[in-house]
């Protein structure tokens, strides 16, 4: 598990309890659940802990420091090569290199549906960054007899991802003027996908996209989760004489960058063609899991 946070410490846990040995790489290996064997490693840089000859599946998760270009960059590209200069230098028993990517490399569909086959059209540097990524990924395996396997996952939510939840308790939640399309997956669903991809028998395809079954307009979540609370249905967002709406939901809270999310309904037919089952179908029942306490926030 090169890159052990939140989701690759739950994927690192279900393929230990799945009897598999697993090394977790992180810059605060302490910290990781006694199943994981911590090993200390940053990998913005080129000087990486070996990886074990017996090794057979790497999944690279990772998550950049600040929502910069500079950081994604250093993040995704510059940390995926250096595993992968590691992987190839090891002379281990790889079989499957996982890189957890992003819907992000979409960008914006108007609404419309995307799979596999949809040529990627990033909307803003974050996207394009990870999108130059997964093109390493293939570009170096190429020929090595490795197999290389991209996850790109919608917006991930669960135990301390409760970004809407906070939003509607707290009175800050707003409906959106027009239609929004919005597509995520749960914690613990996006980590059974890469431990199911990683170890399914068959040989699996280049890219597959996470997500749950229902993409879901915004209004609709933000509508569910007020009345799971038993609170007041969140304002309407206002929309000026051109049609645009008003406070634009288009930018980070940092500026500059625009959403990650775009417009669109991403399908996950083909990840389940594979026989994988999601646990938590649409945000409905994964959000009331959340509400109800269920999981665990990993460090």
């Amino acid at each position: 598990m090169a890159g052990c946070g939140d989701l690759g410490t739950e994927a690192g846990l279900r393929f230990a309890a799945a009897g598999h040995r697993v090394v977790g790489w992180r810059r605060s290996p302490g910290k990781l659940p006694a199943a994981i064997e911590g090993v200390a490693a940053d990998l913005s840089s080129s000087e990486l802990p070996a990886v074990p000859t017996d090794t057979t599946a790497v999944v690279v998760a990772i998550a950049a420091d600040s929502p910069t270009e500079d950081a994604y960059r250093s993040a995704y590209v510059d940390g995926l090569a250096h595993v992968l200069d590691a992987v190839l230098a090891s002379g281990a028993t790889v079989r499957r290199v996982l890189f957890v990517s992003s819907t992000a490399v979409y960008g914006d569909a108007g609404g419309g549906w995307i799979d596999e086959r949809t040529t990627p059209e990033p909307g803003g540097f974050s996207g394009r960054i990870i999108r130059e990524a997964e093109e390493l990924l293939y570009r170096r395996l190429s020929g090595t007899g490795i197999t290389p396997v991209v996850l790109r996952l919608g917006g991930i939510y669960g135990p301390g991802r409760t970004r809407l939840i906070d939003q509607v308790r707290g009175g800050t939640a707003v409906f959106p003027a027009t239609s929004r399309f919005t597509n995520r997956i749960h914690r613990d669903d996006a980590a059974a996908a890469i431990v199911h991809l990683c170890t399914m028998d068959a040989v699996p395809g280049p890219v597959y996209i996470g997500v749950d079954n229902e993409p879901a307009e915004l209004g609709d979540v933000l509508g569910f989760l007020a009345a799971e609370l038993g609170l007041p249905q969140p304002a309407s967002e206002s929309a000026d004489a051109s049609g645009a709406a008003s406070p634009s939901g288009g930018t980070s809270p940092s500026g500059g960058e625009p959403s990650r999310g775009g417009n669109k309904r991403a399908s996950n037919a083909l990840l389940r063609s594979t026989g994988f089952e999601f646990q938590y179908p649409s945000f409905r029942e994964g959000y009331r899991a959340i509400l109800a306490g269920v999981g665990v926030r990993h460090p």
